[in-house]
């Protein structure tokens, strides 16, 4: 067997390793390993090792930055609780009206039409249908646990804050290159009718 068909089949191998994991982890561009040029036994155990060692560092790193965001999400939940006019419930959701509605309020079955803003903690906003000129509509039970449950809360024309851990928002898997795993979300959510 040769040098060359030995690299082939390490790197094929651990190849596949690697994209199965990069795609249900965070991996960093940085950390992505290269193939040697050479085509030696030696530099096959090297790329062999430098991509088995990939998929840990990925999952170590996205553990990392879960830890970082769970501690950052429960010191802002603990400080935003605290402020008047916010309401805790025992999912940990916390919201506060901004407006009170008039209309009727929504159950987790119905088809709702909503305009939003999410932003992450810091104040970052990843998604508006105010910036589209376009409100959503979804089914209610279609959507993260936070918004089920805050939703059927308000009445239609009433407008809101939600705050969401991330256990009842995406998780420990995030969402899009801006939810990071742990992730804890604040919404501005305008409920404008209940189909």
């Amino acid at each position: 067997m040769s040098d060359t068909s030995a690299a082939t089949r390490f790197f094929t191998r651990w190849r596949a390793v690697f994209e199965e994991s990069a795609t249900s982890t965070v991996s960093s561009p940085a950390t992505v390993p290269t193939i040697p040029s050479s085509s030696s036994a030696s530099s096959a155990r090297a790329t062999a090792l430098a991509l088995a060692a990939q998929p840990a560092a990925s999952v170590r790193l996205t553990k990392q930055l879960m830890k970082k965001n769970l501690a950052a999400a429960k010191a802002f939940l603990a400080e935003n609780g605290a402020k008047e006019g916010v309401k805790t419930l025992p999912s940990g959701l916390q919201y506060k009206v901004l407006t009170d509605g008039t209309g009727p309020k929504p159950a987790a079955t119905d088809t709702v039409t909503v305009h939003y803003r999410g932003k992450l903690i810091d104040g970052t906003e990843f998604d508006s249908s105010y910036k589209r000129n376009e409100p959503a509509v979804f089914p209610l039970n279609g959507v993260i646990p936070c918004w089920t449950e805050a939703l059927q809360l308000m009445q239609v024309g009433g407008t809101a804050e939600i705050y969401c851990p991330a256990a009842i928002a995406y998780g420990d898997s995030g969402q899009g290159p801006m939810i990071h795993p742990g992730a804890a979300l604040r919404f501005e959510v305008e409920l404008l009718s209940i189909e």
